[in-house]
């Protein structure tokens, strides 16, 4: 039996997932792509192209969730302990966009193919599971409103900061850094702000789309 034939597609996609955007920078999120990364596995093309079934969003759905797992890795729970939360969501954003760093031209490709309207559902559930990804990392139990909430402005952080990271050429990616700070510390005062609201009493109310749409959109 095959080393092939004893994995299944699952186990398959995740093999080849970190090489795939080696490939997709010079050949896209194509096939060709997935032909190249299973030959340096050993993995026979054809059950390669049945793992990506559904071709390029299946692809960046593999290497998003690679990303996830290695920045887990990377910024295990003790590592995070003693940081403030803010902090613990500073660092695991900045982790991704460490890993994402060498193959920012594959990135670039997948968010113009993310951003297509037919892609729009999958781009959300990407971006909400990186989210989610993060916060449970940082120690988030949350189950109520808030948990939604969390996700909610954390994925808008993260697609803003992205967008700003594609075309960031200072140093050490340090404006991307920059920017994603930024946008932390209006999530913070924007909580402040709103525990103020909810402790005096107050009866406005506050507009979370409004304020994320603040965060996808901002002065940079």
């Amino acid at each position: 039996m095959s080393e092939t034939s004893d994995r299944t597609l699952d186990e398959i996609r995740a093999l080849l997932a970190p090489a795939l955007p080696r490939h997709a920078a010079f050949d896209g999120w194509r096939p060709p792509a997935v032909a190249m990364a299973a030959a340096e596995q050993g993995i026979d093309a054809d059950i390669a192209a049945l793992a990506f079934a559904d071709g390029a969003i299946d692809m960046i759905d593999a290497w998003f969730a690679s990303i996830d797992a290695r920045m887990v890795e990377a910024l295990p729970a003790d590592a995070l302990a003693a940081l403030s939360i803010r902090k613990k969501i500073m660092a695991l954003v900045e982790a991704r966009l460490a890993l994402l760093a060498p193959d920012r031209e594959a990135l670039r490709r997948a968010i113009a193919i993310l951003a297509l309207p037919t892609n729009a559902v999958r781009a959300g559930k990407l971006g909400w599971r990186a989210a989610d990804v993060m916060w449970r990392a940082a120690g988030d139990s949350a189950t109520d409103l808030a948990h939604y909430s969390k996700r909610t402005t954390l994925t808008a952080v993260y697609a803003a900061t992205l967008l700003v990271f594609v075309d960031d050429e200072s140093e050490d990616h340090a404006d991307s850094r920059a920017f994603l700070a930024r946008r932390i510390e209006d999530v913070m005062r924007f909580e402040k702000f709103k525990a103020k609201v909810k402790g005096a009493g107050g009866g406005e109310r506050l507009s979370l789309s409004r304020f994320i749409g603040r965060l996808r959109y901002p002065a940079v």
